[in-house]
């Protein structure tokens, strides 16, 4: 389904633009209209990491006029492994800043504005709504929902794209156009259940294909040429080199882009922490769950050096996991094992017990199975390894 150009042409090309995209001016799609286009366009990219990386160096090499940076994070060097738009030397530093910088070298004819702010219900409809279109690349579920609704209701596309390990998805959700991403997901998964590239990891070059492909739609979009992903999901295995197409339809019972949606303009966004299910979110009292800080854990372990307790630490993560980072003195049972009830025999219920994971998501939930499995005394580290490492043992590598 080919539709309109998103963004009209702008002033006529000066002779460095000539010069630059003398390539795309020789394709007759995409012409001097398509190039005044991308010039004219306003294109906001969530998230400088791996698919940020690739579709910000591209969009700004095909000369798109202003690019929004969209990122709260700074730079680590596990990151470098596949967020290319970063290098040795930006560890530590925004990611904005780093980006800004290396697609002013890639093109100093784009303008660059730097967004160093988490993405929230209060200021995504003041943030995105300066821009023609979103590129998502985010990796938790609270956002991806938040921007797809603030889309919807600006009435903007939104490019997604996901990568976990060595599988790639991609899709355009635009309402009024086509399904959103709510209709191809319509509830979010169980918090804890699914596993995010930090904690599961990702090839980096796959982060290049999903991240290019959404940066093709991106342009499609902008100059109005060829079919958009509106309605198909692409779907990339790399490990056998394949790509499929799956049809998605719009749901009229979508919250957001149907027939009598519940999400609108007057209702405002939702509360995405509590509907993604996050611990921290959770506000009743059979849902608290126990914690313990790093300090705290710390203090428990050099007593149980001394013989003063007998409480059991419980890495619930998996082995590569491990492998990166643990800390001393703590027992593998991976989270896997909670869901099937095989992780209640291996952890005593006469002990005092402490969980943690990479950062508290999971360790969260296998809590709660454990404390309904009939556990009288279960904590989880708040912050998980992360937390460990920046409180306790600066030393110790992360991920």
């Amino acid at each position: 389904m080919s539709i309109a150009p998103l963004v009209e042409p702008g002033p006529p090309l000066d002779h460095r633009q000539v010069a630059r995209y003398a390539r795309h001016l020789l394709i007759p799609d995409v012409g001097e209209p398509g190039q005044r286009r991308l010039a004219n366009a306003r294109v906001a990219v969530l998230g400088a990491g791996g698919l940020g990386s690739p579709a910000l160096l591209y969009l700004a090499a095909a000369g798109v006029g202003t690019i929004g940076v969209i990122d709260p994070d700074v730079v680590e060097t596990s990151n470098l492994q596949r967020q290319v738009v970063h290098g040795v030397s930006d560890v530590g530093r925004l990611k904005v800043e780093s980006a800004a910088a290396t697609l002013a070298e890639v093109n100093p004819l784009v303008r660059v504005v730097q967004h160093p702010v988490r993405l929230e219900a209060a200021n995504a409809l003041e943030v995105l709504g300066d821009y023609d279109l979103v590129v998502d690349g985010t990796d938790n579920f609270a956002t991806r929902y938040l921007v797809n609704d603030a889309c919807v209701l600006l009435g903007i596309p939104c490019v997604w794209g996901s990568i976990f390990r060595f599988d790639g998805q991609t899709s355009v959700f635009w309402g009024g156009h086509g399904p959103c991403y709510r209709c191809l997901f319509p509830e979010a998964p169980p918090a804890g259940s699914v596993p995010s590239c930090a904690e599961g990891g990702v090839l980096g070059v796959l982060c290049a294909a999903i991240g290019a492909a959404q940066a093709t739609e991106a342009i499609k979009l902008i100059t109005g040429i060829g079919n958009p992903l509106l309605g198909r999901l692409l779907v990339h295995d790399a490990l056998r080199a394949t790509w499929r197409e799956l049809k998605i339809h719009r749901d009229p019972g979508c919250a957001v882009c149907g027939d009598s949606p519940t999400i609108t303009r007057r209702t405002g966004l939702a509360d995405y922490d509590t509907f993604c299910g996050l611990p921290q979110a959770r506000q009743s009292a059979e849902d608290d769950v126990p914690t313990v800080t790093a300090r705290e854990l710390a203090g428990l372990l050099e007593a149980r050096e001394r013989g003063e307790n007998q409480v059991v630490l419980v890495d619930v993560r998996e082995p590569g996991e491990r492998a990166i980072v643990s800390i001393p003195g703590s027992v593998a049972v991976p989270r896997g094992r909670f869901d099937t009830g095989d992780a209640f025999s291996d952890i005593p219920f006469d002990r005092p017990v402490v969980l943690h994971c990479r950062s508290g998501a999971r360790s969260a939930t296998a809590l709660r199975l454990l404390r309904a499995a009939g556990h009288p005394d279960v904590r989880h580290l708040e912050g998980g390894v992360l937390a460990w490492v920046e409180h306790v043992d600066p030393g110790l590598p992360t991920y």
